[in-house]
């Protein structure tokens, strides 16, 4: 079949036009023949984000922005961004702006979440603004700032009082205070000049002090030694046994054995000592009353048997 030059011409044309359109999508970054998912975010503010920027998950490239344009009747903007087909995540996921450096442009990062319904093709994601480098050193230095004026106010409220305590009162006296340290300074000095001769008069003394001294420590430590070669045991083995032996002695008394516990325990034997008592006090009565009866000197040797009277029997 034979083409005529018409249409050979509007086949070169076609083919032009397809070509060129196909190499601006290159350039802009969009490969015709990928298949891609394309979704929406919202923002209040894009930080500087521009078409044609890359579209990163976990910093690698796998999407770019298609465009930004305004919410009808807002002030709100809307991105539309591309994503290769394979790449799967719900529709919880994070899709957020970051500078990829410190003098770079702003990125877009999809931040993958897997625990929700999938996203789809279409699907509008929740989004957020991360904060540059400047900015968060800015919220970190504004409470530093702050910190600052209240050191600075404090100061200035330090120096007034200060300014005010230094009024010429307060300056006399602190030169009359600092005289008077001055002359103190002078007097400890010469009770230092006297506690060196005193202990330079004395030195022998202190010198035989401090021998007596070591003269005791040496006595002292021989004493501890002597004290710990006593037989603790023994002797406390010993004190045990005569405890036993006491022990025994008073239980036997108060069983009333023995001489002791019949003393203490025999009622008759109480009362015969009570009534020996009695009589023998009543023998010294009737001794001390009527000496006569019972001792006689005579020169010649003879005892007059008339005068004698006999004692009375103390139990009649």
């Amino acid at each position: 079949m034979k083409l005529s030059r018409e249409v050979k011409t509007g086949i070169l044309a076609i083919g032009t036009i397809l070509l060129f359109i196909f190499g601006y999508s290159y350039l802009q970054g969009t490969n015709l023949f990928d298949k891609n998912r394309t979704f929406f975010v919202k923002f209040d503010n894009v930080e500087g984000l521009s078409k044609a920027s890359p579209v990163t998950i976990s910093g690698l490239t796998v999407g770019k922005i298609i465009s930004i344009d305004f919410l009808e009747g807002t002030s709100d903007l809307l991105v539309e961004f591309n994503i290769v087909d394979d790449l799967q995540f719900s529709n919880k996921s994070i899709v957020r702006i970051y500078s990829a450096g410190f003098i770079g442009g702003k990125s877009l990062g999809v931040f993958p979440d897997y625990t929700g319904t999938p996203a789809k093709s279409g699907d509008t994601l929740a989004g957020e603004v991360e904060k540059g480098m400047l900015e968060g050193l800015t919220d970190q230095l504004e409470p530093l700032q702050e910190q600052v004026n209240t050191t600075l106010s404090s100061l200035d409220t330090v120096l007034v009082a200060f300014n005010q305590v230094l009024n010429p009162r307060t300056q006399a006296n602190l030169e009359e205070t600092l005289a008077r340290l001055n002359t103190t300074s002078k007097h400890f000095s010469s009770i230092s000049q006297n506690m060196d001769g005193l202990l330079i008069d004395n030195r022998e003394k202190l010198n035989g002090t401090i021998s007596n001294f070591e003269v005791t420590s040496r006595n002292f430590a021989k004493l501890s030694d002597s004290l710990s070669q006593i037989n603790v045991g023994e002797m406390v083995g010993k004190m045990e046994e005569v405890t036993e032996k006491l022990n025994s002695i008073v239980a036997s008394i108060d069983n009333g054995e023995g001489s002791v516990g019949k003393l203490l325990k025999d009622d008759q034997l109480y009362e015969n000592l009570e009534g020996a008592s009695k009589q023998m006090e009543e023998l010294l009565q009737d001794l001390k009353l009527h000496p006569k009866r019972y001792v006689h000197f005579s020169l010649f040797g003879k005892r007059d048997k008339e005068g004698y009277i006999e004692p009375e029997d103390p139990n009649k």
